[in-house]
């Protein structure tokens, strides 16, 4: 138990965790090997509210902050990190429809989103434009009462499964970068709209991935979201959250690959004992909990930074961000190797954990980038004090 916790909190934390136990985990590899999306899932998730999870209580959400959401995700992570990072990516978008949204996309939209029953893809990298997003080069030309969007999306998560675009789009010139975005909430069956193939990718099979190309389609003007011009702060706010939740989400991975590697070495006999009494490997278990501990409370040290409005958020949500994908795919591989040859087939879940954990390092901003905020941060005159 975790004394750190409110009530609250370890009753969110206990009801997440039946879920994944009961809903996700003895499905998790069927998914991975099928590459199944499913929505049935989602659907029952969103009855208990974690479809919804930091959206209004007045738009069908739970209301509840970026440290509960942590909470809630590690555990969904435990058993299926691939589709714990779904419930992330929708729950950003279903965040930014009800924050941004005007009446009428909140009328059609929120509490279908909320409570799972329509699920939402985010909609920001493009084929030239993956970690300089303000580089995005999707049209919106306004054109009566309606815009009209053309170009194209790739790696987006849900594309052709999902019911909403969250899009960014490019409504003033190029020259203006990051001051010229505005976003969009689009239907995904919306004529002109096309996807691509479903990728084949190392991990993250139990959701699609596809590229989305928009070909003179007409989105009412009441669809977009927030002002012209504001869709690169909106996407920098969800990037805030989404970078926790997908630290969180490798968190979850290796809390379930340690623990799985703990059982393994007092099972595993070798020369006539167990894994356990070697203490070459009692090191590397203390080694990898020790990380797993501090990189969890870095992460949750980002979410309650978000929700207290710290001015220095950001940089705290990249530090742990960087810190958490690292040391969450590094525990994986650790766990594999404290596996042996058991760790590398699909008959141990050791291996699809590894897959699932190692694009966390590179999406919601790679952790190179994740290292320039912090670098330019800690740079500026009288930055000391985020470190203290």
């Amino acid at each position: 138990m975790d004394f750190s916790l409110s009530e609250d909190q370890l009753a969110f934390q206990q009801a997440a965790r039946d879920f994944a136990q009961g809903e996700m985990a003895p499905h998790a590899a069927h998914w991975d090997e099928e590459k199944i999306f499913p929505r049935d899932v989602f659907l029952k998730g969103g009855e208990l509210g974690f479809c919804g999870i930091y959206c209004p209580e007045e738009d069908g959400g739970l209301g509840l902050g970026r440290l509960d959401t942590a909470i809630i995700l590690e555990e969904l992570a435990t058993a299926c990190p691939s589709t714990a990072a779904f419930f992330s990516i929708h729950n950003m978008s279903a965040w930014m429809v009800c924050g941004w949204g005007g009446g009428e996309v909140k009328a059609e939209w929120a509490g279908a989103l909320t409570s799972g029953q329509k699920l939402a893809s985010y909609c920001l990298t493009e084929p030239g434009a993956g970690s300089d997003a303000g580089s995005l080069r999707t049209t919106a030309k306004l054109d009566g009462d309606h815009y009209v969007i053309n170009g194209s999306k790739m790696f987006i998560s849900g594309a052709g499964a999902t019911d909403l675009l969250v899009v960014m789009t490019r409504t003033g010139k190029q020259e203006d970068g990051a001051a010229g975005i505005t976003a969009f909430a689009i239907p995904a069956n919306a004529a002109g709209i096309h996807y691509g193939k479903n990728e084949t990718k190392m991990g993250w099979n139990s959701q699609p991935t596809k590229l989305i190309s928009f070909e003179d389609v007409r989105v009412p003007a009441a669809n977009r979201l927030g002002a012209e011009g504001e869709g690169f702060k909106i996407a920098m706010q969800g990037l805030d959250g989404g970078r926790v939740n997908i630290a969180t989400c490798s968190i979850g991975a290796a809390q379930a690959t340690l623990t799985l590697a703990q059982q393994y070495m007092q099972d595993r006999k070798q020369f006539g004992k167990p894994l356990a009494a070697f203490q070459a490997l009692q090191f590397k278990l203390a080694d990898m909990l020790t990380d797993l501990v501090a990189a969890r409370q870095m992460v949750r040290l980002a979410a309650s930074s978000i929700d207290t409005g710290n001015p220095e958020k950001t940089v705290y949500c990249a530090m742990a961000k960087r810190f958490a994908t690292d040391v969450g795919f590094q525990v994986c591989n650790d766990a594999l190797q404290l596996h042996g040859g058991y760790g590398y087939i699909r008959e141990y879940p050791i291996e699809r954990f590894f897959r699932d954990a190692r694009v966390h390092q590179i999406l919601e901003g790679t952790n190179e980038i994740m290292r320039l905020i912090v670098a330019r941060r800690i740079l500026e005159e009288g930055a000391t004090e985020i470190i203290r």
